[in-house]
């Protein structure tokens, strides 16, 4: 027998389980996890990103910050954009210094629980299975869609219409969805919302109560093509990805297109998207075979990889989806969805991701100190036994009100544009 040991009711046996839990949720090889950089290691990183956060290079910035003390906010930094002109010959430079404008995002953490019924002591008896190993795998399996899907219906502005048993976010009508979201869902800003045309992509806009798409805009290599000119016409566009080792960072950039299941479908319908999956594991090459280009549903053309979304961001015939009319505020109106559109046709929302686009944040649980935990109780003097896997944390996309050269400052997501197409559907789900 070890001298050395943790028993079954330490303190640090609770802290070794949560560390643990944190990891493997953290490491897991999810399509949205892979969108997270890493922690800053030297003390040059450190100062750079001001607190311990994950590198603003890359869409989701992440902060464990374990040491605040009491409260349910935890506070990102960021550099504000900055216009400036060269001082030239022998003019007088001094005291003409462009400053630096330092912001602050708030993001409220909350806590999450998922419990499992692991059944009683007849249970056990009248099973073949031991349901106390069945039961982590499937609470892990909810948290880490839990995680995935928040993420995802942030960096939307919007859940969509789409439901099935697989969802841990319900719809937005739900009467949790705000308690289950932490905070505020916010539809993309005006100069962040566009929406397919043809064979190209323009601003958000109607016919009148109508959203303005019709069945054949969807999205195709044109579409793509016009995504990545818009990205050099607008003032301010996402910041580009630089992933850690990545030898084309500079002359070979990268920006992330999230695509719907039928969205990328009707994209790998090119006859020339074999050749956009080998172009895409060409530029993994550069990238040290980061991650992010990771799997078959990746194809790489002019700048952009394309990659498929867990779940699909949908919208019905006759369902609302919300807009900004003004770039000045963030109030939301209504579109619907043209009922022409029932039975064959929805609108799916794609995400074109840059740098800084959501940012997460994890605090401190009483249960061993870490974000996450495990707990499992037996009640009714034993007989019966329950596990639960628990996360105290939070995410918010990334909002400032910049400058866009103009002298007007408007309200802008920083790191996510949403592009709304036409899909085909086979069912009302």
């Amino acid at each position: 027998m070890s001298k050395t040991n943790v028993g079954a009711g330490s303190p640090n046996a609770q802290f070794v389980q949560a560390a643990g839990l944190f990891a493997q949720s953290m490491q897991r090889n999810s399509t949205l996890n892979r969108m997270v950089g890493t922690m800053p290691k030297t003390e040059a990183e450190v100062n750079e990103v001001i607190r311990k956060q994950t590198s603003t290079d890359m869409p989701i910035v992440r902060t464990v910050n374990l040491e605040r003390g009491d409260g349910d906010e935890v506070e990102f930094h960021f550099v504000q954009p900055a216009g400036a002109y060269p001082i030239m010959g022998s003019r007088m430079a001094e005291g003409k210094g462009t400053g630096i404008n330092l912001d602050k995002a708030r993001v409220r953490v909350n806590q999450a629980r998922f419990p499992i019924d692991l059944g009683d002591t007849m249970t056990d008896l009248r099973s073949p299975v031991e349901f106390r190993k069945l039961g982590r795998p499937i609470a892990q399996s909810f948290m880490d869609s839990y995680q995935d899907q928040s993420t995802l219906v942030h960096l939307a502005g919007a859940r969509g219409f789409h439901n099935n048993i697989e969802w841990r976010v319900p719809t937005a009508d739900h009467p949790d969805f705000e308690a289950i979201m932490i905070n505020d869902v916010k539809a993309p800003t005006k100069n962040r919302h566009y929406i397919a045309d043809g064979s190209a992509i323009k601003p958000f806009a109607l016919t009148g109560a109508d959203v303005d798409l019709a069945t054949t805009d969807v999205l195709d290599m044109d579409v793509v093509d016009s995504i990545r000119n818009m990205m050099f016409s607008i003032p301010l566009p996402p910041p580009v990805i630089k992933l850690p080792d990545d030898d084309a960072a500079d002359d070979n950039p990268i920006r992330v297109l999230l695509c719907s299941p039928a969205q990328f479908f009707s994209f790998s319908q090119d006859p020339a998207f074999r050749q956009f999956q080998a172009a895409a594991l060409t530029r993994a090459r550069d990238a040290k075979n980061h991650p992010l280009f990771r799997g078959s549903m990746t194809g790489w053309w002019n700048g952009v990889l394309i990659m498929q979304m867990p779940k699909p961001i949908r919208f019905y015939a006759g369902q609302v989806i919300k807009y900004a009319a003004s770039n000045t505020s963030e109030t939301e109106s209504d579109a619907l969805v043209p009922t022409s559109f029932a039975g064959t046709h929805a609108v799916d929302r794609a995400l074109l991701l840059g740098g800084q686009a959501l940012a997460q944040a994890f605090g401190r649980s009483k249960h061993g100190g870490m974000p996450f935990f495990w707990k499992e109780k037996d009640f009714d003097h034993g007989d019966k036994m329950e596990l639960l896997i628990g996360a105290i944390q939070g995410m918010a996309k990334i909002r400032w009100l910049v400058d866009q050269g103009s002298g007007a400052k408007q309200f802008t997501d920083h790191g996510v544009i949403a592009i709304d197409t036409a899909v085909p559907i086979t069912s009302a789900m």
